[in-house]
């Protein structure tokens, strides 16, 4: 069942940033904003500096798949911006998966039961 769907607006993406709270981790900042909408709505955001277009697709697919994936354990009704640092770049899927539920569970909307 699908709960999300894509946070596509630059308007959106700032008034999260704005009014949002950030966390972060080694591979991956979050930023999570209440939303009335009932579900979520997700952007991924990976800058040029992370490296070159094939690089920032790929990692893009990454973070969309984990979350995809894991998506029934997340609460609904937040506009969450997931950003890639750097570090990240080279990493596997299982160390993004990891980073992505690690900062589920710090902003507390990341629950492991079903």
């Amino acid at each position: 069942m699908k709960f999300s769907e894509s946070l596509k607006k630059n308007r959106d993406f700032q008034s999260v940033y704005r009014k949002g709270k950030p966390y972060s981790n080694k591979y991956l900042v979050m930023y999570l904003l209440a939303n009335d909408l009932g579900r979520n709505r997700v952007g991924i955001s990976v800058s040029k500096k992370v490296g070159n277009s094939i690089i920032r697709h790929h990692l893009t697919r990454l973070i969309r798949e984990s979350y995809r994936l894991h998506e029934e354990q997340f609460q609904c009704g937040y506009d969450i911006v997931i950003i890639a640092r750097t570090t990240a770049k080279d990493r596997s899927y299982h160390e993004i998966e990891s980073a992505l539920i690690h900062l589920g569970k710090l902003h507390h909307i990341y629950s492991d039961c079903n």
